[in-house]
């Protein structure tokens, strides 16, 4: 006998081809705005809870990796802006062999930990299109999608970003 999938079987074959899919970008993101694994663990999980939810009213317009990101800044900011949040210290230390960071494939060098310090320490506008374009490899036009602002926006965003980024890593170079 034959079993009949229920009306969301296939909602829930899209999710988890979702989570399969982008969990590890959404994590990466999440932990580094966010700077604690497990408030990027719950950001994520939020993300794809949003997804199922609105799954219908994607229309698809952006691809599925910029709705998710969208959905995952969005939650990170949801959950920077609770009194809570504010008062606790998130900052990684990338050079701790504990950090909660996710794992990268080769160990980083020191130029990276640098960079990706760097990059942490940015104002929140500016790292987010860094992580959306290098890290994420979302074109300007997705980049812009994702944030809700207008491409120009987006090329200004980096330009200002890889400025405040030569300059900390030219002063730290020369110290």
């Amino acid at each position: 006998m034959a079993t009949v999938p229920g009306p969301d079987s296939r909602r829930e074959e899209r999710l988890n081809h979702m989570m399969l899919t982008y969990e590890k970008d959404l994590l990466r993101m999440c932990c580094v705005y966010l700077k604690d694994a497990g408030l990027a663990q719950d950001a994520v999980q939020e993300t794809f809870l949003k997804a199922y939810r609105r799954m219908d009213a994607f229309e698809g317009r952006a691809s599925e990796k910029t709705w998710l990101m969208r959905i995952a800044i969005n939650t990170c900011k949801d959950m920077c802006r609770t009194s809570w949040f504010r008062h606790v210290d998130r900052r990684i230390a990338m050079d701790d062999p504990s950090s909660p960071m996710p794992e990268p494939a080769a160990p980083p060098s020191v130029e990276h930990i640098a960079l990706t310090t760097a990059i942490m320490a940015l104002p929140k506008k500016h790292m987010e299109v860094v992580l959306l374009h290098y890290y994420q490899g979302l074109n300007i036009k997705e980049t812009a999608q994702v944030l809700g602002i207008t491409a120009p926006a987006v090329i200004n965003r980096l330009n200002k970003a890889r400025t405040m980024l030569r300059e900390t890593l030219k002063e730290e170079g020369d110290a």
